[in-house]
């Protein structure tokens, strides 16, 4: 399916799509004209052994083949290093002698969040490297329509991470909250995605570990495993240990405390190209 390379008036319009509720109904949306002049969907996968397996199962087997057959290409987008090689999220943490913590770990002691890069370098920069590929430029930058609601109106950030796109919120614009994008999806006789992440997300809510744990025993035990190498290569460091949740102990030790019910950190991922 080729794709019109636009010049002036703001240049291609893509959706940054993400698997989740907001970016799924922006699709729908995009679909039934309800948001205009929409070139394509861009779903940046930071890996298949990364992104939990649900959202990526329904990117390729539900919301692909349903926009394609209605004009609008959804299109499956890796980050490639300078050899030209793919590179996961979750092969970046486990690399043999990495250092690099790009997900936002907790501290310990305090259980907040540190240094966030994964969003920049797998999602944000990915796009944006696509969309200077078929023709953005610095001054005449792609559009990026991002799956924000109006429930979430706290995450909206103007800062400018990608220099060949700018940000616009349709969902904001035509005032819809989250449940009235699940309503746009279901009206469309499609079903509801769960909501979009990588599994090991450290942003997640206690309710979310509980249900991995419940529902995805062996995701959860490799989530717990990941979190188990960080800290080893870091005591060998002479670093702090570092957590995936908030309560400053190992995540098996965590999912059994009677504290996994208090209220947690916001989630922190403003930008708006994750849990959405």
């Amino acid at each position: 399916m080729p794709l019109p390379h636009r010049t002036g008036m703001g240049g291609m319009r893509t959706i940054s799509y993400g698997g989740g509720v907001q970016s799924t109904a922006m699709i729908v949306l995009a679909c039934t004209g309800r948001i205009p002049d929409v070139d394509a969907a861009l779903f940046a996968n930071v890996g298949d052994d990364s992104e939990h397996p649900a959202s990526v199962a329904y990117v390729k087997d539900v919301m692909r083949p349903w926009a394609h057959a209605r004009g609008l290409p959804v299109l499956e987008l890796d980050r490639v290093r300078r050899d030209g090689s793919t590179e996961t999220l979750y092969q970046r943490l486990t690399r043999p002698g990495s250092r690099s913590l790009p997900i936002p770990v907790r501290m310990n002691d305090t259980g907040a969040p540190g240094t966030r890069n994964c969003t920049a370098d797998f999602k944000i920069k990915v796009i944006d490297r696509w969309l200077r590929q078929h023709g953005a430029t610095k001054d005449d930058p792609a559009v990026t329509l991002i799956g924000i609601s109006t429930d979430e109106i706290q995450r909206l950030n103007n800062k400018r991470d990608a220099p060949y796109s700018r940000p616009e919120y349709p969902l904001i614009d035509l005032g819809l909250s989250r449940q009235d994008c699940i309503n746009v999806i279901t009206d469309a006789g499609l079903p509801a995605p769960g909501k979009s992440s990588c599994y090991f997300c450290p942003f997640h809510r206690d309710s979310a570990w509980l249900d991995l744990h419940r529902d995805n025993p062996e995701l959860f035990d490799k989530a717990a495993d990941l979190e188990t190498l960080l800290n080893e290569r870091r005591r060998m460091l002479g670093k702090d240990p570092v957590w995936l949740t908030r309560h400053s102990m190992p995540l098996r030790d965590a999912i059994n405390t009677d504290q996994m019910d208090l209220p947690l950190w916001a989630d922190g991922c403003d930008s708006g190209h994750c849990f959405t």
